[in-house]
């Protein structure tokens, strides 16, 4: 079985992050989403992968590679603009072949992985796979309408969904998946949907499979999505010191410190995991935060919260909770008078005070 990652589109709801940044590069516990996905593959025995990228190809063929590092073979197909899911699929068929595979959006996060997915397909006899899971707003996703364990119909965000079995954005397809996403035509919003494709397969009779997600699942489109992936994987650190906490420091419960990182007179209190080379002076780094590398927290408190490389927090009287700061950024208190507020924010940014 091969793998189909797609790593495209815009990344809106991340919005100013993917501005700078492809969305799949935007990292959980200091890593990428997208190395998670790889991961997921290759664990699960795809060691044959194919990305379909975007805009954002060059930074995303960088971070990856020929996929070397993580064990696996990587190639590269680029989509010419976001046209939908089918398209992708079709832009990818080249490279893929004839036998079975797995497409995984790259913005998913599956804490356990999709090994169980790959067992449950059953190439002699089933056409398709859909991972499904419980969603609390079904109208938001693709969902289906299941009987006796197959799919038996899919709609792209209903107004009235059929059930709140949303489609998580894992796939196993047969080959037979080319030619429905070359016989349906493009949806009201101008895009070839999977969900189209897979309905166009069911009304030729073929078998398309249902199974539901056994543990923690994410699509990672919206910052309090990239929030909580980060606690579940904290939650399951183990901890490590590699960098150097002075005994004014206190570093409670579960807690990683990269390497060449400096802690002073700081309280760190896990699960929390510290970037290599970052500061943490006179500050207070609470559970569920992760500092990425070369950041600075100084005379400031944080948690819950994912700081990406070289972020700064200076001066802050109030504590920062529940953020995401992006590379480089910076926020700093003024301890002169007049005391006020002065921001410097890209498109689309969002301060609360």
């Amino acid at each position: 079985m091969r793998g189909l990652i797609l790593a495209g589109g815009h990344g809106t709801r991340l919005r100013p992050l993917t501005h700078t940044s492809a969305k799949q590069l935007i990292p959980i516990a200091n890593r990428p989403v997208l190395f998670f996905g790889i991961e997921a593959l290759r664990d699960a025995g795809i060691r044959q992968i194919v990305i379909v990228v975007g805009h954002t190809k060059s930074e995303i063929v960088s971070a990856v590679g020929d996929g070397s590092r993580f064990g696996v073979h990587v190639e590269y197909v680029e989509q010419d603009a976001p046209r939908g899911l089918a398209h992708a699929v079709l832009t990818a068929e080249p490279l893929l072949g004839r036998e079975p595979f797995m497409m995984y959006l790259g913005d998913n996060f599956l804490l356990d992985g999709v090994s169980d997915v790959v067992r449950r397909f059953d190439p002699a006899r089933d056409d398709a796979l859909v991972l499904l899971a419980h969603v609390q707003r079904p109208e938001e996703f693709g969902v289906a309408r299941v009987e006796g364990g197959l799919v038996r119909a899919v709609v792209e965000k209903p107004a009235r969904p059929p059930s709140n079995l949303g489609i998580v954005g894992v796939y196993v397809f047969q080959s037979a998946i080319f030619d429905a996403c070359r016989a349906i035509r493009p949806s009201p919003r101008g895009e070839l949907e999977i969900t189209d494709a897979i309905q166009h397969l069911i009304d030729s009779g073929r078998r398309v499979v249902a199974a539901t997600v056994g543990g923690y699942w994410k699509d990672t489109g919206r910052p309090e999505d990239l929030l909580d992936a980060n606690r579940m994987v904290l939650d399951r650190l183990e901890p490590s010191q590699a960098g150097d906490v002075d005994t004014a420091s206190r570093v409670e419960f579960r807690v990683v410190i990269g390497k060449g990182a400096r802690v002073r007179n700081s309280v760190i209190r896990g699960p929390a995991l510290i970037g290599e080379g970052a500061v943490i002076e006179d500050a207070y780094v609470g559970p569920f935060t992760t500092i990425g590398d070369g950041c600075v927290v100084r005379g400031s408190e944080v948690e819950n919260s994912i700081l990406l490389a070289e972020a700064q927090l200076v001066g802050l009287e109030e504590r920062v909770i529940d953020s995401l700061l992006g590379r480089a950024a910076v926020v700093h208190g003024r301890a002169h008078k007049p005391r006020a507020l002065r921001f410097v924010l890209g498109d689309r940014s969002a301060v609360g005070l």
